[in-house]
């Protein structure tokens, strides 16, 4: 994981040296920052009557636009990522309520199409590495088992997924970037989890600056 995230902030400061003077941003290296907001919610769930809603988190990172010519282009990014759900359902018997924010590091790899100056449609894997999870639990009856159940939960800490999205470039330095992200793995690492199996799927809107 570290030399991963060295690696990319490797690429980050690598484009900020190299960066041309050029006028021309869809010829020209650039390198930005951005943030913003994630509405993040999971899908393919396993749990006995689990339902879950969406959740708000902060987003923020910075990125490298590498061109391919003037159509195609290279954009790395990397971005703390808050995610997260609200769900209930059932466990041992009871009906419980409960709450999930997790905090992750996002490397996506995107390929971007530039059809004109000022929009580019992105899409490509995505690494993400989970920093953090809280939980709050509650109960119509307090059960330590229940609490245990979801304390002990076998989280993956690795996971690959796929983003995809549009930057829309305000100007040649401003641009707003819309994104759709979904985990490929499992939140569980070895599937043998009691508590509600899912994938993250999240929704982000950010503000960013180029340099």
């Amino acid at each position: 994981m570290k030399k991963t995230i060295f690696l990319a902030l490797a690429s980050l400061s690598f484009a900020t040296v190299t960066n041309a003077q050029s006028g021309d941003t869809k010829t020209t290296i650039n390198f930005g920052l951005k943030a913003g907001v994630n509405l993040s919610n999971v899908y393919d769930t396993q749990g006995e009557n689990f339902v879950a809603e969406g959740k708000a988190g902060f987003a923020g990172g910075g990125f490298v636009t590498i061109p391919l010519g003037s159509l195609f282009a290279i954009q790395p990014e990397i971005m703390f990522s808050q995610k997260g759900f609200k769900g209930d359902g059932r466990l041992l018997g009871s009906n419980y309520s409960y709450e999930r924010t997790t905090s992750f590091v996002d490397i996506p790899l995107l390929f971007a199409i530039r059809p004109i100056k000022y929009l580019s449609i992105v899409a490509g894997p995505q690494y993400s590495f989970l920093l953090s999870e809280k939980n709050t639990f509650n109960s119509a009856i307090v059960n330590t088992l229940q609490e245990q159940e979801f304390k002990n939960d076998n989280i993956r800490k690795n996971i690959l997924g796929v983003t995809a999205g549009a930057d829309f470039n305000a100007t040649d330095n401003v641009v707003i970037g819309l994104r759709a992200a979904w985990d490929l793995q499992q939140n569980n690492g070895d599937g043998t989890s009691n508590t509600p199996r899912y994938r993250n799927v999240l929704y982000q809107a950010t503000l960013g600056i180029k340099f």
